[in-house]
């Protein structure tokens, strides 16, 4: 039984590094194609970011994050909040902390990052920050 959920922690985690890792979450956005109009924000839009690049990394997040995460936002492309789903099991939320750290530290580079990670009642469970210059991740 221990082993079963080991390797199903370990899967998950597994897929969510190859998922944040190999895909960019601004691969689909053209910016030069974009408008320059007066801008029509949304309060869906404020939810998921501060900018146009933590908007679309946030969206980013919540489509390929296959249910784990219910939602996500991004503030000032250094701060990232999610909200996981009931499915995540408490001894995967680090992991799964990592992994956003990771994806978020790719398509946000050459910054300290703090992922933020709440439980489905929008409790805050755990923090995870990384410091750009040692490369480390610290969880509180």
């Amino acid at each position: 039984m221990r082993i079963l959920q080991s390797f199903r922690t370990a899967l998950v985690a597994l897929s969510l590094v190859l998922v944040l890792v190999t895909t960019s979450a601004c691969s689909g956005v053209d910016q030069a194609t974009q408008s320059v109009t007066t801008p029509t924000t949304s309060y869906s839009q404020l939810e998921r970011g501060n900018t146009t690049s933590g908007q679309s990394f946030g969206n980013w997040v919540v489509q390929t994050a296959h249910g784990l995460i219910q939602d996500a936002y991004v503030r000032d492309s250094d701060k990232l909040g999610v909200v996981i789903s009931p499915q995540v099991r408490p001894n995967e939320v680090r992991a799964l902390a990592k992994s956003l750290v990771q994806g978020f530290q790719k398509n946000f580079p050459n910054h300290d990052l703090t992922v933020l990670m709440y439980a489905p009642d929008k409790e805050l469970i755990l923090t995870a920050k990384y410091d750009n210059s040692t490369q480390r991740i610290q969880y509180q």
